[in-house]
């Protein structure tokens, strides 16, 4: 086969990552957004590009896939689904801004910020520096006091140094680190449901 080569070494990079990448660090994010929702604050995701659509559907799964009968329900917001919003913010007052201007108007004391990119905030291209507006966004939820998770890949970037919980997958290809990040994301909310379902039962054999 032609590919075989090629398609042998993507798939030994993902397991290579599956043993390399922190499980100490997901389940501190598993924490993170368990008391989120024990304390009703609302969950914000952000990302450029390729990670807009990974918050996109970050914020479905940590939405639906927690709903639990009798109890109540997760609060999650993707703030590049507003299209029209965040074309009028980008044009009246720039691409670093279009985040941390939302968060201006809907994040509270103690929301929580997750942040996704590739490379986190290192790099640039003909538009400038990288992710800007995610490092600003994120900045922005820490000074109201609420915890940060950032999912990574190459190095972290200057991400890893701001979020309190930076999973980074160890990864310098743009679509393992991608790809991973969907894995990660499906796992978390998994296990968010776990400990939202168990949660409720405990509170119903106390009643």
């Amino acid at each position: 086969m032609k590919d075989a080569s090629a398609i042998q070494a993507f798939l030994s990079e993902t397991k290579r990552i599956c043993d390399a990448v922190s499980q100490q660090d997901i389940a501190r994010a598993v924490d993170v957004l368990f008391e989120a929702w024990k304390n009703d604050r609302t969950i914000f995701v952000i990302g450029n590009g390729g990670s807009a659509s990974t918050a996109t559907h970050l914020v479905a799964d940590l939405v639906q896939i927690t709903l639990t009968p009798h109890t109540k329900r997760v609060k999650a917001m993707c703030l590049f689904d507003n299209v029209p919003l965040t074309s009028a913010l980008v044009n009246d007052r720039g691409w670093e801004d279009v985040y941390v201007e939302q968060l201006k108007t809907f994040a509270q004391k103690g929301d929580v910020c997750i942040g996704i990119s590739v490379h986190g905030g290192t790099g640039k291209d003909q538009a400038g520096a990288w992710s800007q507006n995610l490092l600003k966004g994120i900045q922005y939820v820490k000074d109201l006091g609420g915890p940060t998770i950032g999912f990574i890949g190459f190095d972290g970037g200057a991400m890893k140094d701001i979020v309190d919980v930076p999973i980074i997958v160890p990864a310098n290809s743009t679509p393992l680190v991608e790809g991973f990040h969907v894995v990660l994301h499906h796992l978390i909310a998994a296990q968010l449901r776990e400990r939202i379902e168990q949660e409720t039962d405990i509170s119903s054999s106390r009643q």
